[in-house]
């Protein structure tokens, strides 16, 4: 009796997620974006929010929770409800690397969420001045060796994007760089054009401006082959550093426990998305590759990839745990 009483609640359940998946999505979702508002990645969520509420006749709220590099948003939506009404702009800190980051996290960055879809991704393009005496990134290499201490680069703080590539490139090339942290991509722009640091490396959405006013000259990109929107910078791996591919990257993830049917089902509302011609456009104008197809167990191989790359890049550049 017991065992038929298990089953019949097993099956009840069962039927249960299937039905109210569906009905989903029957009411508005939220989609967190843990940055400010009016940037660049809350800019690219607003247009994709707007497409998929078209694609599910159901609105989409797009919610700022900035904090912390991403772990308040992280939070927020690792306490929410797992019924696929809450999802959020993911890069790589909440899906594994905070875990190499962080002594204390409220979750865990492994187990909290479930990776829904891929979304795009980005390499990151060195720049220097363009009245700079080196024009290519050997001949910054054998000016650091010559004047040693001369360079800084800009960076976001250990551990970031920015300053995990200088430090596989100082290693490759054996020269030395200074580290100099700023708190955003515009202040450190007006110091290398007043010639305060040398070097900052940053997304091509931030630098193709100043590269179009002829202000700053690119001397490599992360990328393992070159840009379409940008076919003149030569990659690191073409200039002989064959490990420098590295790039940033975006999916969308909900909850830990969310029912895998509503999982699929967003997952492919996203899809549908990330076809749309507006969207396309918008990346391919960013300088940015859309990661189509990425869900299930492709989603999850990238992501356990991406993360076995960053734990060995945070290794090698002695990053401590904060």
């Amino acid at each position: 009796m017991r065992l038929t009483t298990s089953c019949a609640v097993f099956v009840a359940a069962v039927l249960a997620t299937g039905a109210f998946a569906q009905d989903y999505p029957s009411r508005p979702l939220t989609y967190v974006v843990p940055f400010t508002p009016g940037g660049v990645t809350d800019n690219g969520a607003r247009m994709i929010a707007k497409v998929l509420s078209e694609k599910i006749a159901q609105p989409v709220i797009v919610e700022n929770k900035p904090g912390a590099g991403g772990i308040v948003g992280a939070e927020y939506v690792a306490q929410a409800k797992p019924d696929g009404y809450t999802f959020m702009y993911t890069s790589s800190g909440p899906v594994g690397a905070f875990a190499y980051r962080y002594k204390k996290l409220s979750f865990d960055p492994f187990t909290a969420f479930t990776p829904v879809h891929g979304m795009a991704f980005s390499p990151m393009i060195a720049v220097v001045n363009a009245n700079a005496p080196y024009k290519t990134f050997r001949e910054l290499i054998a000016y650091a060796k010559q004047k040693p201490e001369s360079i800084n680069y800009y960076s976001t703080g250990p551990g970031s994007s920015n300053h995990l590539v200088s430090e596989l490139l100082m290693r490759t090339g054996g020269f030395k760089m200074t580290q100099v942290p700023y708190k955003g991509s515009s202040p450190a722009m007006t110091d290398l054009l007043a010639g305060v640091i040398q070097v900052v490396w940053e997304y091509p959405v931030v630098l193709k401006p100043l590269l179009d006013a002829g202000k700053i000259r690119a001397i490599g990109i992360t990328s393992d082959q070159r840009m379409p929107l940008l076919p003149e910078i030569p990659t690191f791996v073409e200039q002989g550093f064959s490990d420098a591919v590295f790039t940033g990257w975006a999916i969308i993830s909900v909850p830990a426990g969310t029912p895998q049917p509503i999982v699929d089902k967003l997952a492919k509302a996203y899809s549908s998305t990330l076809d749309d011609p507006t969207i396309r456009k918008y990346f391919h104008d960013q300088g940015a590759g859309i990661l189509q197809g990425y869900a299930g167990e492709k989603l999850r191989s990238f992501i356990d990839a991406e993360n076995v790359k960053y734990k060995d890049l945070i290794t090698r550049a002695g990053v401590e745990p904060e």
